[in-house]
C-alpha cells in the first residue's frame, strides 16, 4: 500500500511539473500518451479465428443437414442416425479431445459455441452433443488413467456415443442419495440398480455410471465406472416427453453387470468429486443450449412480423409488438454474456461455480420467454407445428429442469452470496 501512494503522489508530482515547465497543449499531448492501454482487454464477443471458423461449420452443418430433418425426428422421437455420423464426421464429438486422441483439440468456449450453433436449430441435437463433450469426454480428459484415455477417447471421438448416468428414481437434485451398488468380487465389480432420465441412452455405446461401493460410506462410497454397453446395459422404458423428444431419455438397468476392475474412473470413492465438478462444467453446456434455442425461436418468429400485415402495416412496426422484441432481444443478449463469461472463467482456470449458475438459471428463463413470445408473435401460424416455433417452447421447458433445476442454481448463487456479505 505504501508503494502504491508513493508511485501515485510522484505521479502528481510529475504531472504538475510537467504544467509548470511546457505550454499547456504539449503538456495536454503529454498527459494523454500516458493513458492505459486496453491491448488484451476483450469483449464477450471476441473469439479467436478458430472458435469463428467453428461456428460458421456448425451454422451450415445445423441449417444444411439438421434443419431438414428436424420436424421429422421431433414427429418420430428418435434421433436420425445419420445425424449422430454426420457430428463425428464434422469433428463435432471431440471438440476439446486431443488430436492424439482423435479430437480437435479446441477450446471450451468452442464447445459452447457448437452448443449453441446447434440448438438455434434443433434442441435435441444440441443435447446431444453437449452431453457427450461436457460430461462423457471432459470426465475421461481430466479424471481417467492414461489407458483409459486412449482405450476410450478415441472412440468417443470418431464413432461411438457417450452417456453419463448418475440420477435415479429416488435421486434427483439429491441426486447423491443414489442406490445403485457396485460389489467387489475377485476380479471385476458386479454393478446393480437402475438409472433415470438418461441422455443419450438408446444410442450410446459407452456409459459412465455412478454407484456406491458402500452405503454407509455415504458420498465418499460413490465412485464412477466405465460400462461398455456389450457388457450386459439394458436399455429399458424410453421416456415420452413434452420437449426434446429426438433426444433419448431411458431408464437403463444394470442386472448383475460384470465391470473390470480397471475401469474405475479416478478411483474408488471419487465419484462424488468428480460428479459435482463436472455439473458444474455442464450447466455451461446447459446455458449454450437454452441460448441457442432463445435465438432460434427469435429468429424464426421475428421476419414474419414484418411480413404479416394488419391495418395497412406490418405488425412488428406496431409499438407494443415493437418493445416485446426489444426487450426478448436484450434478455438474449444478457444470457449470451453470462454464458461466454462463465465459459471463459473456466477456461482461464478461474472459479465459475456461480458464474455458471447464474447463466444455466438465466438462459433457461430466457428460452422459455423468447420461444413463448414467438408463438404469440406469429399468433395462429406459430401455434401450429409446420412453423417449428411451437417446438422452441416445448424443448425450452426443460432448460430449468435438467443438470440442476432453476431453484438448485438459485440456491448455489444465494449460498455465495451469503459468504461474501455475512
Amino acid at each position: 500500500m505504501a508503494s502504491l501512494l508513493r508511485s501515485t503522489v510522484l505521479r502528481s508530482v510529475a504531472t504538475k511539473r510537467i504544467s509548470a515547465a511546457v505550454p499547456r497543449q504539449q503538456a495536454l499531448r503529454s498527459f494523454s500518451s500516458t493513458r492505459p492501454s486496453y491491448e488484451g482487454l476483450n469483449s464477450l464477443h471476441t473469439f479467436t479465428e478458430e472458435e469463428e471458423m467453428l461456428r460458421e461449420a456448425v451454422k451450415r452443418f445445423a441449417v444444411d443437414v439438421v434443419g431438414p430433418k428436424v420436424r421429422e425426428m421431433d414427429e418420430n422421437e428418435s434421433m436420425d442416425p445419420a445425424i449422430i455420423k454426420g457430428l463425428f464426421e464434422q469433428g463435432l464429438m471431440g471438440i476439446e479431445t486431443s488430436v492424439d486422441h482423435g479430437g480437435s483439440e479446441s477450446s471450451f468456449t468452442s464447445a459452447i459455441i457448437a452448443i449453441e450453433e446447434l440448438a438455434k436449430i434443433d434442441p435435441s441435437v444440441s443435447v446431444m452433443c453437449d452431453v457427450h463433450n461436457t460430461l462423457v469426454n471432459t470426465i475421461f480428459r481430466k479424471y481417467a488413467s492414461k489407458a483409459q484415455q486412449d482405450q476410450y477417447l478415441p472412440q468417443l471421438s470418431e464413432s461411438k456415443l457417450g452417456s453419463f448416468c448418475l440420477s435415479e428414481p429416488a435421486s434427483g437434485s439429491d441426486a447423491f442419495a443414489l442406490q445403485t451398488r457396485a460389489t467387489k468380487k475377485d476380479d471385476h465389480w458386479v454393478l446393480s440398480g437402475s438409472k433415470m432420465w438418461i441422455t443419450n441412452s438408446k444410442e450410446a455405446e459407452i456409459f459412465l455410471v455412478f454407484a456406491t461401493v458402500d452405503p454407509s460410506l455415504g458420498y465418499k462410497g460413490i465412485t464412477c465406472f466405465v460400462v461398455d454397453k456389450e457388457m450386459g446395459v439394458e436399455i429399458a422404458k424410453k421416456e415420452q416427453k413434452l420437449g426434446i423428444r429426438a433426444s433419448s431419455t431411458c431408464t437403463v438397468n444394470f442386472d448383475d453387470v460384470r465391470v473390470p476392475l480397471d475401469n474405475v474412473i479416478g478411483g474408488v470413492g471419487k465419484g462424488y468429486k468428480i460428479a459435482i465438478e463436472i455439473l458444474n462444467e455442464g450447466r455451461i453446456g446447459i446455458a449454450g443450449q437454452m441460448l441457442g434455442l432463445a435465438q432460434g425461436a427469435f429468429d424464426k418468429a421475428v421476419p414474419y412480423t414484418y411480413q404479416r400485415k394488419q391495418f395497412g402495416k406490418p405488425v412488428g412496426e406496431f409499438q407494443g409488438m415493437a418493445f416485446q422484441m426489444a426487450e426478448v432481444a436484450v434478455q438474449i443478449e444478457a444470457a449470451r454474456l453470462l454464458t461466454y463469461n462463465a465459459a471463459r472463467r473456466k477456461e482461464e482456470g478461474k472459479e465459475f461455480t456461480k458464474e455458471a449458475a447464474m447463466a444455466k438459471y438465466y438462459a433457461s428463463v430466457v428460452a422459455q420467454k423468447a420461444a413463448g413470445s414467438a408463438i404469440e408473435w406469429a399468433g395462429g401460424v406459430g401455434f401450429t407445428r409446420e412453423t417449428g416455433i411451437e417446438k422452441y417452447w416445448r424443448d425450452s421447458k426443460i432448460g430449468a429442469i435438467y443438470e440442476g433445476t432453476s431453484n438448485i442454481q438459485l440456491n448455489t448463487i444465494a449460498k455465495f452470496i451469503q459468504k461474501q456479505y455475512s
